[in-house]
């Protein structure tokens, strides 16, 4: 209960000074984008401003496509974050999955971190993408855990703390304050602007940020990949939530154990499957071709249509903390 407690306190930790590279920006509006690049590496990435609010997790009985996981409907405050302004993509995964790619280098002189002792993929037993493009694509068919272990590096090389979004922080950042099926006004002609579907995506993901974004910056939200979150996958988890006032922002238990979730849809799912309130558990479906023993705990065989972003809290979180946070999650 105490981990699980400070893993809540983490994921909500909110202030109005935000660290963005070396800089400090203060007040950031909703939307605003901050350009981060790994240490050592010329790999830069982008981050948009979430302001914090309450809102409605789940959907309501009436949405089209939902499913009974998806209620009953609670409300949830939830604290100003940074999120990635898409997935992550293969050039970035690449230099945590290769150690030729990755060195010593940190965002801080006095901030130790060792390139040799990073925990990193194995070798997958077949490729990921299924030959896919990759670079500018989003980095697909790793498991959750191997998500988590990602956002670890990151946050041990850079000294902030980046971490997989909870479900509702997800849910809240595609809603975006808009509709609350689709993140803009819900217009069924206006979908393909902003997602990678069955219907137009020629049975392959896509290169990220080519769709519109949503109000705050994000985009590919909807389709193109699926998104692993930081919960585990709980059915009747809205359910334990306070029917009244707002919760802060759930996790569902400590999130490196039991079934995943993800979120978004992804370039083989239709309209109803794309919503900001539809939640697809992980199914033993997605490690079928693997035929070691054990499977492989960083790859999924057949889940090329799931990847990941990753969110940043909105404070500057310590090393202490950060470490607290990992050892939680996915232990020393």
């Amino acid at each position: 209960m105490a981990a699980r407690a400070a893993l809540h306190a983490l994921s909500v930790a909110a202030g109005v000074t935000v660290v963005v590279g070396t800089s400090v920006l203060q007040d950031p509006a909703p939307g605003d984008v901050a350009g981060e690049t790994i240490p050592g590496t010329q790999v830069a990435f982008e981050m948009a401003f979430v302001p914090g609010g309450v809102f409605e997790l789940g959907s309501p009985v009436d949405e089209t496509g939902r499913d009974d996981d998806e209620g009953p409907v609670r409300r949830v405050r939830i604290e100003p974050f940074w999120m990635g302004v898409h997935e992550i993509t293969h050039d970035e995964f690449a230099v945590f999955r290769y150690r030729r790619l990755d060195d010593h280098a940190s965002a801080a002189a006095d901030l130790p971190f060792d390139a040799d002792a990073v925990s990193r993929p194995s070798p997958p037993y077949e490729d990921p993408a299924h030959g896919m493009s990759k670079d500018g694509h989003p980095a697909v068919g790793m498991t959750r855990r191997a998500a988590l272990q990602y956002a670890r590096w990151l946050s041990t090389k850079t000294g902030r703390l980046y971490r997989l979004p909870t479900e509702a922080e997800w849910e809240y950042a595609c809603q975006a304050g808009e509709d609350r099926a689709y993140g803009f006004d819900g217009a069924s002609g206006e979908l393909g602007a902003h997602a990678w579907l069955a219907n137009n995506s020629r049975a392959t993901y896509q290169a990220v940020g080519l769709k519109a974004p949503n109000v705050w910056r994000l985009r590919d939200m909807h389709g193109n990949v699926a998104e692993w979150v930081a919960d585990r996958y709980d059915a009747a988890f809205y359910a334990s939530l306070p029917d009244g006032e707002p919760a802060a922002g759930p996790i569902s238990g400590l999130p490196g154990r039991g079934q995943g979730v993800v979120r978004g849809g992804s370039y083989v799912d239709g309209p109803a499957d794309a919503r900001c309130a539809a939640r697809f558990p992980e199914t033993p479906y997605w490690k079928r071709r693997d035929r070691q023993i054990p499977k492989s705990r960083w790859w999924n065989t057949d889940s090329e249509h799931v990847g990941f972003r990753i969110v940043r809290p909105a404070r500057d979180v310590g090393i202490d903390e950060i470490q607290a946070y990992w050892n939680a999650v996915l232990g020393a």
